[in-house]
């Protein structure tokens, strides 16, 4: 159960029309409340969500949806990279649902499937903002391999970060 509801939680992969809007109204709704980013991240999101469907092969590639009582409060995907590698994208969970642990069965989700997939690592691009997520990753055993300067994106000042987690030897 979520901190403070009562409302079970699942967690689906099958894409049904409307996710896609869904997921997107999520990022833009949370990322412009929590720091300040605009219209265009939520642009950004839609459009390498679409890139995902439209690209993507079903072996190499999910999005895991988490819905409480019909809404959205949480999702992760994984994208199949060249040459073993995986990256996280998507991954956000609704503020009403942060501290349920909803967030670590997403991770693990994820990283199960690019395991499973035959990735030999997965990668995710952040933003410094976002400092529980950071954790959470690093957490997981993540390490940062890359920092960009500070610049105005999505109408917010922040560094773009990049980090990695080797799941098996190759």
């Amino acid at each position: 159960m979520a901190a403070g509801t009562d409302e079970q939680v699942t967690i689906r992969h099958d894409l049904r029309p409307g996710d896609l809007g869904r997921v997107t109204e999520l990022h833009g709704v949370v990322y412009a409340g929590e720091f300040g980013l605009d219209v265009g991240f939520e642009a950004y999101v839609a459009e390498t969500l679409a890139e995902f469907v439209t690209r993507s092969r079903p072996d190499q590639g999910r999005l895991w949806l988490a819905e409480a009582g019909g809404r959205l409060v949480g999702c992760v995907g994984i994208v199949g990279r060249d040459v073993g590698a995986a990256q996280l994208r998507w991954f956000l969970v609704d503020p009403s649902q942060r501290g349920s642990g909803l967030g670590r069965r997403l991770l693990d989700e994820a990283l199960g499937f690019g395991r499973a997939a035959g990735r030999r690592s997965v990668y995710l691009w952040t933003v410094d903002l976002c400092a529980d997520a950071t954790r959470m990753y690093l957490a997981a055993g993540f390490r940062r391999t890359e920092s960009k300067p500070p610049a105005r994106i999505w109408g917010a000042r922040c560094a773009e970060e990049r980090y990695d987690l080797h799941l098996r030897p190759g």
